[in-house]
């Protein structure tokens, strides 16, 4: 069961071309937005849809594969893990980044 602790699963589509940074001694980080969709029907009867978007990094060769085969708009499989963070911008007041770090990626769809 550890295995499943902390374990995030997600199909969605790419909200933006994925930003690439390369650091010293080549490895690489791709940071981009995923949306994922839900739909149902509310009190009325009417069907109501529902976008969520997830903060996504990958790391490596996931993040070499994301270079060059990722674009805005590409319906994509995650599997990773869920993680926080926090940071002081620019004028010192502290952020709080939730995001998935991916261990694994599948290509879906035709874009």
């Amino acid at each position: 069961m550890n295995a499943l602790r902390n374990k995030v699963q997600l199909i969605g589509n790419v909200g933006n071309d994925p930003e690439i940074k390369t650091f010293e001694g080549g490895k690489k980080v791709a940071t981009l937005t995923i949306a994922t969709n839900e739909s149902y029907k509310n009190d009325k009867g009417e069907k109501v849809e529902q976008t969520e978007w997830h903060r996504v990094v990958a790391w490596g060769k996931t993040a070499e594969i994301i270079e060059r085969f990722v674009t805005k708009g590409k319906e994509v499989a995650i599997e990773g893990k869920l993680t926080h963070r926090s940071y002081d911008d620019k004028n010192g007041e502290k952020r709080y980044i939730t995001e998935v770090v991916v261990n694994d990626l599948l290509l879906l769809g035709n874009k």
